[in-house]
């Protein structure tokens, strides 16, 4: 019996590695919001001369956006590769970034919530830019999930909290 709870468990350990070819599908999705944010900064660069300051304030706030989505995928994928699969032994240290090693599950779900309440703000703030492209209903829609993230995310936060204080005591 002992032998086989054995093998199990190193199974299970093992099966860790099945998390990679995720991660590595993020990287491979931020490689697409590069594409797409090259093409947005060279549309800017193209067409500077034609666009209204609307236009580059709404271009500016996408590529914002995107960065940010990046941004988030690779703290994900650092996060969880260094939670769930391997410590990065081979990193430079001076290269490393501070914040690699130090985000644990819970600080990784404050993060993702963090920067989903962040990129909705810019998403709504490109709305109110540009009014006149939205019907009333649309604009309702936006500010009802914008508020929706915020309630989430201070929520996460007063659980989170509520869980540290538990744990010290």
């Amino acid at each position: 019996m002992q032998k086989t709870k054995n093998i199990l468990e190193k199974l299970l350990f093992v099966s860790r590695w099945l998390l990679v070819p995720f991660l590595v599908g993020l990287v491979i999705s931020a490689v697409l919001l590069m594409i797409k944010f090259i093409e947005k900064l060279s549309h800017l660069i193209i067409d500077i001369r034609s666009l209204s300051e609307i236009d580059i304030v709404l271009g500016v706030l996408s590529m914002v956006d995107l960065t940010l989505i990046a941004s988030l995928i690779f703290i994900i994928v650092f996060s969880s590769y260094e939670s769930f699969v391997s410590k990065f032994d081979s990193i430079n240290y001076e290269d490393k970034p501070a914040w690699m090693g130090k985000v644990d599950f819970a600080a990784l779900k404050m993060k993702v919530i963090g920067s989903i309440v962040a990129i909705s703000s810019i998403e709504l703030l490109k709305v109110f830019i540009n009014l006149k492209n939205y019907d009333e209903q649309e604009i309702q829609w936006k500010v009802i999930i914008f508020i929706a993230f915020v309630i989430s995310g201070v929520l996460f936060a007063v659980m989170d909290r509520l869980s540290s204080r538990q744990n010290h005591n």
